[in-house]
This record gives C-alpha cells, sequence and structure tokens, in this order.
C-alpha cells in the first residue's frame, strides 16, 4: 500500500465533484458552494470560567453571567437575567468600596434576593454556579434547621461562621461569600400561632441582623478548634443573602389577582400557558410571595426572581445538553467496569416523562435513573458485556431487557448498532446541516455491512455518504430542502440515488 499517496485537498475534491456533475448534465449545470457568498457566522462570546479565586476588581456582565448557567441550567431566562444583574450590581458595588472606601457610606440598597419556585427547578443550582464562576464561598442551608438564639437548634449566626469553613479560614474572602438559605417560606409566621414563635419570626429576626451590616464573632468556633479565643470578627455589609422557597400558595394568589377584572360577557380567556408567562411577569413587580415573612424582612430582600415550572421536553433537554446532566455521573460509573452506555433520545425522552409524574422536578431524574439502572450496574460488571443502551424498552421493562441484554448477544449488538446509526444521523446534521435518516431496511443492512466486513457503523456510513454532501447541499439549494430520508437503495446503489435526486431537484428548483 503507497503510504505517500497525496491527500486531496477540499478544493481538489470540489473541483472533481464539478467535472462528475458536468459529465452526467452537461456544461449548463454549474455546481454552487452552498456556502459561498454568504456572510460568516459571527463569533460567538467567549463564555466565562469559574475563578479559583475572588477577584476584587470583578468585571463580568450581566450577559456573560447567563450564558455560564446556560450551560447548567435550562429555561428559566427571566430568573437567570434577573440573577445575572443583582449579582453584577452587588459585585460592582464590592469593587466601588475597595477602590474608594468612602463608596460605603453612600446610600446602596443591597441586592438580596429572594428566589420563589417549585422544587427541582434549578433554584439552588443556579446559586452553586453563580458562587463558583466569581469565585467567592458559597453556603447553603435549610431554614427550618434554625432557631432564635437561646432555644434548641442552629443559631443563624453558624451561616457567617460556615461561610468562614468554606473560605478556608480566610475572613476576608468570607466577607464577599453567597449564603443562601432555602425552605424559607416554613419559617414565615403563621397568621394563628400563639406565644412565642422561636423557629419563624425569632429566625427572621436574626436574619435581618444578618442582612444588614452586623458583624459576627468567631470566637466560639475558634474556641472549638484550638482552645483559644482570638477576638476576629466577620463584617456581613458584603454578604450576598439569597432565601428560597415554594411559596405554594403564591401562584394561587398571581392567578387571583390576574382573573379579578377578567368576569363577564368582556373577559378576556387566559389559557394555562398565559398564566405561565402572567406569573413570571408578575415576579418583577412587588408581590405578595414575602408577605407572611417579617415587614423589615422582605424589605431587605429588594430582588424577587420567580423560577418557573419544568416540562417533559425541559427535562429531556437537561438530560441531553445540560453539562451537569445525570446521566454523565452514569456513563462515568459504567466505565469504570470498562462498558460503554449510550442514551438513545427516545430511552431519555421515557425518563423525562416518568420523573415528570413525580413532580419533583429534575430532582426525580436521579430517582428514575437509579431505578432503571440499580440491577445493571450490579449485574453487568461481572459479564462479557462492553456496551448496551438505554431505549425506551430498558425504561419501561428494565428487568427483562437487562436479561435480554446478558443472554443474546446478538440483540444487545443490534441495538447498539442501530443507535451507533441515529448518532451518526446526529454528527452528520452538526457538520453540514443537513438532516439524514436511514429508514428501518437502510439501518439492517447498515449493521448487516458493519458484522460481515468488520467495520465500524461510521466506517460504512462514511464510505457510502463520502459524495453525498456536496450532492445534498446542491439538491439544498435547488430546492430549499434539507432534509433527506435514505431508503436501502442508497446502499445499493449510492451514486445512481444521487445522481436521480439531482436531476430532480432541478426539475422543481424555485
Amino acid at each position: 500500500m503507497n503510504t505517500n499517496k497525496k491527500i486531496p485537498t477540499p478544493e481538489e475534491i470540489e473541483k472533481e465533484f464539478q467535472e462528475f456533475v458536468q459529465q452526467k448534465y452537461g456544461g449548463s449545470v454549474r455546481l454552487i458552494n452552498a456556502s459561498a457568498g454568504e456572510p460568516a457566522p459571527e463569533a460567538e462570546e467567549e463564555v466565562p470560567e469559574p475563578k479559583k479565586n475572588f477577584d476584587l476588581k470583578f468585571d463580568l456582565k450581566p450577559k456573560e453571567i447567563k450564558q455560564y448557567l446556560d450551560r447548567y441550567v435550562i429555561q428559566q431566562d427571566e430568573a437567570k437575567k434577573a440573577l445575572a444583574i443583582a449579582v453584577c450590581d452587588h459585585y460592582n458595588h464590592v469593587r466601588e468600596c475597595h477602590e474608594d472606601p468612602t463608596a460605603a457610606d453612600a446610600d446602596y440598597s443591597k441586592q438580596n434576593i429572594v428566589m420563589l419556585g417549585p422544587t427541582g427547578v434549578g433554584k439552588t443550582y443556579l446559586i452553586r454556579h453563580i458562587a463558583k464562576l466569581i469565585g467567592v464561598p458559597f453556603v447553603k442551608a435549610d431554614a427550618t434547621r434554625f432557631s432564635e438564639t437561646g432555644y434548641v437548634g442552629a443559631n443563624v449566626d453558624d451561616l457567617i461562621r460556615e461561610l468562614v469553613t468554606q473560605a478556608e479560614d480566610n475572613l476576608e474572602l468570607a466577607q464577599y461569600g453567597i449564603i443562601y438559605l432555602d425552605e424559607a417560606d416554613k419559617i414565615a409566621t403563621p397568621p394563628n400561632i400563639i406565644g412565642r414563635d422561636v423557629s419563624g419570626r425569632g429566625v427572621q429576626i436574626g436574619l435581618l441582623k444578618l442582612m444588614e451590616e452586623t458583624e459576627v464573632m468567631r470566637a466560639a468556633m475558634e474556641f472549638q478548634k484550638s482552645g483559644k479565643v482570638e477576638k476576629e470578627v466577620i463584617n456581613t455589609r458584603h454578604i450576598l443573602f439569597i432565601i428560597s422557597g415554594a411559596f405554594t400558595g403564591m401562584t394561587d394568589i398571581i392567578k387571583k389577582r390576574l382573573h379579578q377584572s377578567k368576569i363577564g360577557f368582556n373577559a378576556e380567556i387566559i389559557s394555562q400557558t398565559d398564566d405561565r408567562h402572567s406569573i413570571s411577569r408578575a415576579s418583577h413587580r412587588k408581590t405578595s410571595s414575602t408577605s407572611a415573612l417579617n415587614p423589615n424582612s422582605s424589605g431587605r430582600l429588594p430582588v424577587h426572581v420567580i423560577c418557573t415550572e419544568l416540562g417533559v421536553d425541559d427535562l429531556f433537554y437537561i438530560l441531553k445538553h445540560s453539562e451537569g446532566s445525570i446521566i454523565r455521573q452514569y456513563e462515568n460509573a459504567f466505565r469504570a467496569y470498562g462498558i460503554t452506555t449510550l442514551f438513545s433520545d427516545c430511552g431519555l425522552r421515557r425518563i423525562a416523562e416518568k420523573a415528570i409524574a413525580q413532580k419533583t422536578g429534575a430532582r426525580a431524574l436521579m430517582t428514575v435513573c437509579e431505578k432503571v439502572l440499580r440491577n445493571y450496574k450490579f449485574e453487568l460488571p461481572s459479564t462479557s458485556v462492553e456496551e448496551f443502551v438505554v431505549t425506551a424498552e430498558v425504561v419501561d421493562a428494565p428487568d427483562t431487557e437487562l436479561k435480554r441484554i446478558i443472554e443474546d448477544h446478538n440483540y444487545n449488538r443490534r441495538i447498539v448498532m442501530c443507535e451507533q446509526v441515529r448518532r451518526y444521523e446526529a454528527q452528520f446534521y452538526t457538520e453540514h446541516q443537513l438532516q439524514i435518516q436511514f429508514d428501518d431496511e437502510a439501518t439492517a443492512l447498515i449493521c448487516e455491512r458493519s458484522i460481515a466486513n468488520e467495520q465500524t457503523v461510521q466506517q460504512v456510513c462514511d464510505q457510502l455518504l463520502g459524495s453525498y454532501q456536496h450532492g445534498l447541499n446542491l439538491i439544498k439549494q435547488n430546492t430549499e430542502q434539507s432534509t433527506f430520508t435514505f431508503p436501502k437503495a442508497v446502499l445499493e446503489n449510492p451514486d445512481q440515488v444521487l445522481e436521480e435526486w439531482i436531476r430532480e431537484s432541478y426539475t422543481t428548483k424555485r
């Protein structure tokens, strides 16, 4: 074999294909580069990467923060925008105070935040990634664990001490951290309470002091560690406080207000989808989300952010595209045993459908995955299976499919190869912006050839469609068609089928 054979350039390949077309259809037919004349795509803005340490020369912009969050959290665009703006306002003020200490004396309302939304929509995830991006310590706690000072339960001052621990005892860094208090709706004072509410209003009063500028003694924690008492204090002036909760009555209250004036013959009908958007818009106004909280506390939380409920499509997108998708964890778990795990689109959608029924948002995704794949993680490492596909059938009947995968090698191999064909189709679209799909007969024939020729699916498809990119682009140029279904004939006579398609595209040219 001649290893010195020159590899043709893209221009040479295009020239050869032009000659091929002209020989078939005459000199009147000319191949035009589909991308010629089109403006070059705009360069994407660079998404910032997390900082290892907080930089007092804070220079992030709201759009940059949102772009970073988009990598991990889907939907919630309005919430991400509001959070990005509030965070930038807060840390820009921190930077100003560092550069000019007199700026601290100016009137400024700290951008503490209250987040509302059902469980599992990404509230904690958003804040955790913001803290990671900025490079500040982050503490998350449930409000229900605290009680008023002097009573049984944790003291809210412990939040500050935990922040110091997260900052690895760096007091200065701790004073720029983020404290996230979840389930805040559960410390709202019940209207019919009798006596002292030490775990509700008492905690709120303690939080109010922290959200303002106050100093927390570090002595107690230091004494426990070293037996020495040092009078070190942590100032909360620049600590960003975020409280979160479901506030389950919030949605009904907003709906009631929206519909109060919509009664009678001229009433406007609002759909469920409209309700969702209306509720989201309502988050930009002063709502009753914190009406059960101490008025002073709600006044110290000027930024209100509402996260909307997720649907099946949202959960599917999280599984397939989010950088923090739970399926990465399962891929890694099986890879540790030398097993490749492929999640098909139909399998991911069935996981999303089962998760949505649990009404716990994205949290249910791991619950469903664990229930489906638990026996797979137990059984497969002790078998000869090297790869398998999580299909809709696996999600619906995991034990039945597990048995077939282990006992029927040919069955498992066909399923894996079919999924590889689907992935080749997706790769072709990513590279060429042309949607191709092999029908069932064509898919089966690709698998047969792969086995017979001892080739990968990728190799079989590459050999088959070597000249199809240019031909399909020519058809797209003539007819604006960008989706193509490949029958069995494409595998049997690829050049002939392509020639016929190109010829037909000229008869239907717009």
